[in-house]
């Protein structure tokens, strides 16, 4: 080998080194904050509870409506921190990649999702050939299509006629895509930069409710197994989120 391919692959070695390493440090940081913040916050809603167990009939007005909005956000902050520690402990999901199966996979996602919306009533239409296997974990993969699922019905809530189409398409480099398209709010491709951003959100809670942390979850657990997520708005309204994998050799 020479010289010089010998210290590009020592510099490239040293370089893992440090990315392990910064994304370790990374990690413990973000736990030991979310953990260190729960005792100050613990105070903060106990109290608050005891002042308005103790005062809540002598308030009235404003400071009624005061009272209810610390103990509302410290309740609020505390869901916060416990997304935030679920992040932190993505890194150390193991991941063992084989051959997954896609089409009982989507189905079971998708009577997964819909078990949790059983007040919706949302045209999904799935079309996943049964021969079609991919490089990937298949708990990641489940991890990951139901975070997309998830945010699929949700945006649709103020839809009049709700839609979802699920399909597989195959490229001409081998991969294949697992495509989640709805027509539900969509977002402005101004907005784009925020989709994979801690507590990143495309619309106000009070739109529709959520963190903001589903797709960036889904993005970190795909990536374990060389799989990439990416969102568009779509032009005539909603939005389609691709799923991108290596497709399994037979």
């Amino acid at each position: 080998m020479h010289s010089s391919e010998h210290q590009l692959q020592l510099r490239i070695q040293e370089l893992e080194v440090e990315l392990a390493a910064s994304r370790a440090e990374l990690q413990e940081f973000t736990y030991t904050v979310s953990h260190d913040l729960r005792a100050p916050l613990r105070h903060m809603v106990s109290f608050a509870r005891l002042l308005e167990e103790e005062a809540g009939a002598q308030l009235t007005g404003e400071s009624a409506d005061f009272l209810r909005t610390i103990t509302a956000s410290a309740d609020h902050m505390g869901v916060l921190l416990d997304a935030l520690t679920a992040l932190s402990r993505l890194g150390a999901v193991q991941a063992r990649p084989g051959a997954v199966e896609l089409a009982p996979l989507v189905a079971s996602c998708v009577q997964e999702v819909q078990a949790g919306f059983v007040d919706r009533a949302v045209a999904v239409t799935v079309e996943v050939p049964a021969s079609i296997e991919v490089v990937a974990d298949e708990s990641i993969v489940r991890q990951a299509l139901v975070q997309v699922l998830d945010n699929a019905y949700k945006f649709t809530a103020k839809v009049a006629e709700p839609v979802i189409f699920v399909s597989v398409h195959q490229t001409p480099d081998g991969k294949v895509q697992l495509r989640v398209q709805d027509n539900g709010a969509g977002f402005s491709p101004a907005m784009q930069d925020k989709l994979f951003k801690v507590f990143g959100r495309l619309h106000s809670a009070k739109q529709f409710p959520g963190l903001g942390v589903g797709l960036l979850t889904a993005q970190r657990l795909l990536a374990k197994v060389g799989a990439t997520i990416s969102l568009v708005p779509c032009e005539q309204g909603g939005a389609l989120a691709c799923l991108t994998f290596v497709q399994a050799k037979k």
